[in-house]
This record gives C-alpha cells, structure tokens and sequence, in this order.
C-alpha cells in the first residue's frame, strides 16, 4: 500500500493511509487474527453479519423505490 505525501503534509497523508487500510479490511483482520475465535463464535458473528448486510440492501432498494426518504448528502466546505 503507497500514500503519497504531498507538501510534507505528513497528517493528511496519515490519514488517508488509515482510511484505505479501514477499507482493506487491515484493522479488522488484525482483530480478528489477535485471538482464537471458536467456529461456533465465528458463524454466530458471521450470521450477523449478513442479516446487517442484508437489512442494508433492504433500506437502499426501498429509498430507491421512493418508500423511504433518501439521505441528506453532506455539504463539505473546502
């Protein structure tokens, strides 16, 4: 992984090497790798996981359709 730094900014550059290792999966890897996790643990957790990931699909098709209102996008000031 490569972040450039651009003058000398060295905070900016942190920051976005920080959001793409969170993007990577890195930092939930790490956690998951610290520790044994039992396999019955492991498909409860990766149960969760879908049903949040299936409720999450469910909410954006139904703002699509116009049955939940949509987002307020975020203005950010440059």
């Amino acid at each position: 992984m490569q972040v450039i730094v651009r003058d000398n900014n060295v905070d900016q550059a942190l920051r976005v090497l920080k959001k793409k290792m969170q993007r990577e999966g890195v930092f939930r890897e790490m956690r998951a790798r610290s520790s044994y996790e039992k396999p019955s643990e492991r498909r409860v957790r990766e149960q969760a996981e879908a049903v949040r990931r299936h409720k999450k699909l469910q909410k954006k098709q139904m703002q699509r359709e116009g049955l939940l209102p949509m987002p307020k996008k975020a203005v950010r000031p440059r």
